[in-house]
């Protein structure tokens, strides 16, 4: 049994070959943005992601940078990252991270392997990040493998669950109005104290909303902005829309967001991303076995067991000898050790396959506990073992 981080996947030398039940349609999102481009009558822009990554975490009240903290052994900078990579149309993501921070990004990105990814030296502040990235993206230099984008994608390293649909949404609206970012409503009202600390007045709440990321914007109106910004701007702001607002003129598209678009703050807020996370992978579970019946109908079985839809995978041990059966099982404890190494726990789960239903339904029943308790507990000390249901 295989359950990994949302949209995670395996090294890249698997053990025995998989015959697929489900799971094809993950990748079906590549050409969303190709075809936007195509129903609007024009190309699809070229697009990139800044990530300002340089801050410190002192709301959150620990000595590690937040974007580095732990959630389920791996830094929470890496669940953003990974969001970003599965958008296929998003060329490069260039993330702003301090100088003292720069070697343990390196790791990271290493550790997981991932892709698209640029780095440069954050500033003492987040417009000063942002502009970094962005001066990295404008230099379109012969030797650099970055190029211009049309439109960039503004992002913050510890708002880990952004999703493609509201990615597309605010990329389309900043090449129609050169600017857009993602909203949510406002969940308290907003009051304003007078100077000794009395009621002055108070907001609308209905008329108002809270600006979220991601941002989106054409390039030379976010670019320009920032070469026009003064210094008190880029020491004390923190709003990219307004930025486009003062310097370039341009009225940002608003965007509904999605409840998921919440900030890693404080520290409460780590549970809270753990929980999700988890969550998630509950629904990102892999099931392999090995077994000559009916394949989609015991991967039926188990998914309204579990109640949550599965990848399910069999091994093709037909005709195979014992003896190499077990150098098999050897072999998938290696490839869990590797697997870790990702933050992806595998172990292997021996399911009782009589002829009745329902001595059938019973063992398959035994399994689905046993898979709901590695998904729940992601005990490390399992990985590799062969459990029995």
């Amino acid at each position: 049994m295989e359950s990994g981080p949302p949209g995670g996947s395996g090294p890249a030398e698997p053990g025995p070959r998989l015959r697929g039940w489900r799971g094809a349609d993950a990748a079906a999102s590549a050409s969303s943005l190709s075809r936007f481009g195509a129903e609007a009558g024009c190309r699809a822009p070229a697009v990139a992601a800044v990530l300002p990554a340089g801050g410190c975490g002192e709301r959150m009240g620990v000595p590690t940078p937040k974007q580095f903290c732990p959630i389920l052994e791996r830094p929470l900078i890496s669940y953003t990252l990974q969001a970003l990579e599965r958008v296929s149309w998003i060329k490069d993501i260039v993330v702003a991270v301090t100088r003292e921070n720069m070697e343990t990004m390196k790791g990271i990105i290493q550790r997981y392997q991932h892709k698209r990814i640029s780095l440069v030296e954050a500033g003492v502040t987040r417009h000063r990040s942002i502009f970094n990235g962005l001066k990295v993206l404008a230099e379109d230099q012969p030797n650099c493998r970055l190029s211009k984008p049309e439109v960039v994608i503004i992002h913050d390293a510890v708002r880990p669950f952004v999703e493609e649909d509201v990615l597309l949404k605010v990329v389309t609206a900043a090449q129609e109005h050169g600017a857009s970012g993602a909203i949510r409503p406002l969940v308290s009202t907003v009051i304003s104290p007078s100077a000794d600390s009395c009621l002055d007045h108070s907001l609308e709440r209905a008329r108002h909303r809270a600006s979220e990321m991601p941002q989106a914007f054409l390039f030379d109106v976010i670019y320009e902005a920032y070469q026009q910004c003064s210094d008190y701007d880029l020491e004390f702001g923190t709003e990219c829309l307004h930025l486009a607002l003062k310097y370039s003129h341009i009225k940002a598209k608003l965007v509904e967001g999605s409840p998921d678009l919440w900030k890693v703050t404080y520290k409460r807020d780590l549970y809270a991303a753990e929980s999700i996370i988890k969550e998630r992978i509950s629904q990102q579970v892999c099931i392999i076995m090995d077994t000559k019946e009916d394949e989609e109908h015991v991967g039926r079985c188990l998914e309204e067991m579990l109640k949550t839809e599965l990848n399910v995978h069999f091994l093709d041990y037909e005709s195979v000898p014992f003896g190499q059966k077990m150098e098999k099982v050897m072999q998938i404890r290696e490839f869990a050790k590797e697997a870790k190494k990702r933050n992806i726990l595998l172990s292997g789960l021996l399911i009782y396959f009589p002829q009745e239903e329902q001595k059938l339904r019973e063992s398959l029943r035994q399994g689905a506990t046993i898979i709901a308790a590695l998904i729940k507990e992601r005990n490390s000390g399992l990985i590799g073992q062969l459990l029995v249901a």
